[in-house]
């Protein structure tokens, strides 16, 4: 399972690393529940690269979420050097996450 992020550590796990990509998302939330697998096999694929794959709860971690403008979840944001590189809304087919990560990694 991908490590999970909150309000208290974010800002710190930002800055830590140089990729990082982000899975907003609910416990309730239907899409984000089809999803997580597939973001939990995607930082499998991906944990020996430069890049962090990680979720944030959306409920127990408000002030980021709205921080970041998260207004439908699932939502993933593609940080590199602490700043948003890309933003992807709605159930994404694994490739096209991969996609991002890997344009993230490269630029």
């Amino acid at each position: 399972m991908s490590e999970i992020l909150n309000d208290t550590n974010f800002d710190q796990f930002i800055k830590d690393h140089e990729n990082v990509m982000i899975d907003f998302f609910a416990e309730w939330c239907g899409p984000c529940k089809m999803l997580g697998p597939i973001i939990d096999e995607i930082a499998e694929e991906y944990k020996d690269k430069s890049v962090k794959i990680v979720k944030l709860n959306v409920e127990e971690s408000p002030q980021t979420a709205q921080k970041f403008g998260v207004m439908s979840i699932p939502t993933s944001i593609y940080f590199k050097n602490g700043e948003v590189k890309e933003t992807g809304v709605g159930l994404m087919p694994k490739d096209q996450i991969k996609e991002k990560i890997d344009n993230l990694i490269n630029s």
